[in-house]
C-alpha cells in the first residue's frame, strides 16, 4: 500500500523542491488540499489527519497551529520551519550525527528539519564537541556564506529583479547584524555549545549554494590537535556516514600545489588556492574540510552544501527515508 503524503505549504521554495523529489517515488501518494479550500481549516485538518507523512513548509507559527491540528496518532511529521527545533518531543533531523540520532529519527513521529546554515555548523563542530576536544563555552565563531535563495520567494525576487542598479547585486550582503540570527539556539543545543558563538551569515549573488568558515585556536582546545589530527578526528566520526565526505587535509604544500595549477582544480576540490562552494549543489552531500596550520596554532573547517538540499529539502527526503523505513539514500 502506498505511503499518503501531504506537503503543507507546497509553494514555497523547499514546499517545491520537496515536491519535485516526491515526483521520482512510486510507492507513495502525494495528496493535496482544493487550491480554493486551502484557508479551510476543517480541510486542512482533514488532509493532515488523512497523510501518513506530513511535511510542514511554512513559518513557524503557521507550523505550529498545523501541528495543533493532527489528532491521528499515526500521522508523522518533518517540520522545516524553526519552530520545533530545539522544542521538548521532536527530533532533530540530522542523522549523520550519531547512531543515536539516525535511530531516534527512525522511531520518531516528530522530526524537526536543520536548518541549512546550523546543518553546516552542527556537522563542523559536533565531533569536537561530543569527544571532549572543544569545550562547550570554547569562544567559537562563524561566518556562513549562502545563495540568495534561502531567503525564500521575497529575496529571490529581489536578487532577480531586472536594473543595472539593483543594489543587491553590488556586492556580497553581511545580514543579521544584531547577532541574533534565528539558527543560534539550534546551532548552540544541537552542538553541545554553552556559551552563544559569533555568528555572521553573509548571502551573495549566486541562486544556491552554501558554506560556514569556522576558525579554530588549538591552543585554546581541551586537548591540543594539530589541524591533521582534527582532521582525523572527524574523519572517523563520519567515515560510515553516505551524504557526509571528509575531504582531503589542506596546508601549505596543498595550496602551492593549487596555485601552481591553478587551471585545474587540484585533486577535485581546491580551485587556484580556493574553494568552489557551489560544488555540492543539486545533491544531498555536505563536505567537509579541515585546513591546518600547526606553527601559528591554527585551523579552520569548512563545510559546504546545497541550502536547498542537504539544507532544506535534500535533508527532509533523507528523513522521510528513514521514518517511512525505506532505503535512506532513495531518490538521493
Amino acid at each position: 500500500m502506498k505511503k499518503k503524503i501531504f506537503v503543507d505549504g507546497s509553494t514555497g521554495t523547499t514546499g517545491l523542491e520537496i515536491n519535485q523529489r516526491l515526483s521520482r517515488y512510486k510507492n507513495i501518494e502525494v495528496i493535496k488540499i482544493d487550491y480554493d479550500k486551502r484557508r479551510d481549516i476543517k480541510e486542512r485538518e482533514r488532509i493532515l489527519n488523512e497523510a501518513d507523512l506530513v511535511f510542514l513548509c511554512l513559518p513557524d507559527d503557521a507550523a505550529r497551529e498545523s501541528v495543533s491540528l493532527v489528532s491521528n496518532p499515526d500521522t508523522k511529521i518533518i517540520d522545516a520551519s524553526t519552530a520545533h527545533r530545539t522544542a521538548s518531543g521532536w527530533t532533530y533531523g540530522l542523522p549523520e550525527l550519531s547512531l543515536t540520532h539516525r535511530e531516534a529519527i527512525k522511531s520518531s513521529k516528530r522530526v524537526s528539519n536543520p536548518g541549512c546554515h546550523a546543518t553546516a555548523f552542527v556537522l563542523s563542530l559536533y565531533p569536537l564537541i561530543h569527544h571532549n576536544i572543544m569545550a562547550g563555552d570554547y569562544p567559537v565563531s562563524c561566518q556562513s556564506i549562502t545563495g540568495y535563495s534561502g531567503g525564500g520567494k521575497s529575496l529571490i525576487e529581489k536578487y532577480e529583479a531586472v536594473g543595472d542598479d539593483n543594489p543587491y547585486k553590488k556586492a556580497p550582503r553581511p545580514y543579521s547584524l544584531a547577532l541574533n540570527h534565528k539558527h543560534l539556539n539550534e546551532m548552540m543545543v544541537q552542538t553541545g555549545l554553552t556559551s552563544h558563538p559569533v555568528f555572521l551569515p553573509i548571502v551573495a549573488d549566486f541562486y544556491r549554494g552554501l558554506a560556514t568558515f569556522c576558525p579554530i585556536h588549538t591552543r585554546l582546545l581541551n586537548k591540543k590537535l594539530t589541524g591533521k589530527e582534527i582532521h582525523s578526528l572527524i574523519s572517523e566520526h563520519y567515515k560510515n556516514d553516505f551524504f557526509v565526505n571528509v575531504m582531503p587535509f589542506i596546508d601549505e604544500i596543498s595550496i602551492k600545489d593549487s596555485n601552481i595549477n591553478s587551471a585545474v582544480p587540484s585533486e577535485g576540490y581546491l580551485f587556484d588556492g580556493g574553494l568552489d562552494i557551489t560544488a555540492c549543489n543539486n545533491t544531498n552531500k555536505a563536505d567537509i574540510f579541515v585546513v591546518g596550520n600547526d606553527s601559528k596554532d591554527m585551523a579552520m573547517i569548512i563545510t559546504r552544501l546545497d541550502n536547498l538540499g542537504k539544507g532544506a529539502s535534500g535533508a527532509a527526503i533523507q528523513n522521510m527515508n528513514i521514518m517511512l523505513g525505506f532505503e535512506e539514500s532513495m531518490n538521493l
